[in-house]
């Protein structure tokens, strides 16, 4: 099956749907999910709804081309927007977003312990899964407010767009997980018993990790883990609650991928995973898909008509046919005639002019030529894709020249969006 026969995604209808109230942008990183998001932030605002974009995006992009100073952890309006609606964009602050989930869960002095804590000031910062548990906390926020029309999530640009989902499982199985539980144990049974049972029961444990991990970071963990020991649950309870609203009907995934090897096979692993995982699942958005406007002359062509000119042969298109002749070869029917040029010169003088001309002309053709190598390996690779999995509906968005800086190009990837269902010839 090729991806002419695939469905056309059709995302005007999708952005339109007032049911539709949250659309995560996913996909490996690298693929343009920061720049989709966006615009689709845009398009759908200036269609008429109050919308809210949650970018992940380290390299503030995404600020930049919505004429925006900076982003942070509160959504900020956008100027610009033209039409009825609204857009506000946000970008996800890590470890403002855990030390909010303190305050809110905690009285103000184990809040206090737990925010100046050493080891949680690490956690909050860097512990692997962190960052994509936090989207979908800050996620969960934003649909709990009920302040927006529609959340376009930007999932973060991970190495694999699964740890976006399996994030949560990740950090709930660290926090309820034996090692916790153990080291939470002295601090439950509380006084001399506790010191007790850590002194005795635990001394061979806590010095070989006081040797592994120092004694001072010993300490800090296991004060870190009796501050949070009633959060703990908390943190389990609202990533299901967020698992579920990804499941909901007013939820729709986007996967987004380049026409590459990796890039599509690490979107077929996702929507693999979306459909085991009974998530709404609308459709595949193909970024900087090449294109040709001379696509009728294949590569073989060219790179036939480059050697003919390197060779000094010409091509002949006598009585609509194609052939190759030699270009100092006279023709039967040719008569002699006087090769002297009427201005005086010699023909020396005309061939390096000619023959700089012959090899411009050869590099253009073996340029297109390699486009048109580029443009079949696209093509098989998004039909192998398509064989696999034939109900996924696809959009293709085509190359652009340069990166996008403004809305004026939001808008640009959006119109290409919402006509995506095939690449225009003269895609670039």
């Amino acid at each position: 099956m090729t991806l002419d026969a695939a469905a056309a995604l059709e995302v005007d209808p999708l952005i339109d749907d007032p049911t539709t109230r949250i659309i995560v942008c996913c996909g490996a990183g690298g693929v343009g999910k920061t720049t989709t998001a966006a615009a689709l932030g845009v398009r759908a605002a200036e269609r008429g709804r109050k919308v809210v974009v949650l970018t992940i995006d380290p390299a503030r992009r995404l600020a930049q081309s919505m004429g925006i100073d900076s982003l942070d952890n509160t959504p900020r309006r956008v100027k610009g927007i033209e039409g009825e609606g609204e857009l506000h964009a946000m970008m996800l602050d890590m470890k403002r977003t855990f030390d909010e989930i303190v305050e809110a869960h905690a009285d103000a002095e184990r809040a206090r312990a737990i925010l100046e804590n050493p080891f949680y000031q690490s956690l909050s910062a860097g512990f692997a899964g962190t960052q994509e548990y936090m989207a979908m906390e800050k996620l969960g926020q934003l649909r709990a407010r009920d302040e927006w029309d529609l959340i376009v999530v930007d999932t973060p640009p991970s190495r694999s767009a699964l740890d976006f989902l399996d994030a949560p499982g990740r950090l709930g199985s660290f926090l309820d997980g034996k090692f916790i539980k153990l080291l939470m144990a002295p601090a439950k049974m509380g006084g001399r018993a506790g010191m007790k049972f850590l002194n005795v029961g635990m001394s061979m444990m806590t010095g070989t990790l006081g040797k592994l991990l120092g004694g001072q970071l010993l300490r800090d963990v296991q004060t870190f883990v009796a501050a949070m020991d009633t959060m703990f649950g908390g943190f389990r309870t609202r990533a299901d609650a967020t698992y579920r609203l990804l499941q909901a009907p007013g939820t729709a995934f986007l996967v987004v991928a380049a026409p590459e090897r990796d890039a599509l096979r690490e979107a077929a692993y996702f929507v693999e995973r979306l459909a085991a995982e009974e998530m709404p699942l609308a459709g595949l958005v193909l970024n900087r898909v090449h294109g040709s406007g001379a696509a009728r002359l294949s590569a073989e062509r060219a790179l036939a008509a480059a050697e003919n000119l390197d060779e000094g042969r010409i091509v002949d298109q006598r009585s609509g046919k194609t052939g190759v002749r030699d270009s100092t070869a006279a023709s039967p029917e040719s008569q002699p005639v006087d090769s002297t040029p009427v201005d005086g010169s010699t023909p020396e003088q005309h061939t390096p002019a000619d023959h700089t001309t012959e090899q411009l002309t050869a590099g253009l053709l073996r340029l297109h030529a390699e486009r048109m190598q580029v443009l079949a390996r696209e093509q098989r690779t998004r039909d192998r894709f398509t064989a696999l999995h034939p109900e996924v509906a696809v959009a293709q968005v085509p190359a652009l020249p340069g990166d996008v800086h403004d809305l004026a190009g939001l808008r640009a990837i959006g119109d290409r969006l919402a006509t995506g269902g095939s690449a225009p010839a003269g895609a670039v």
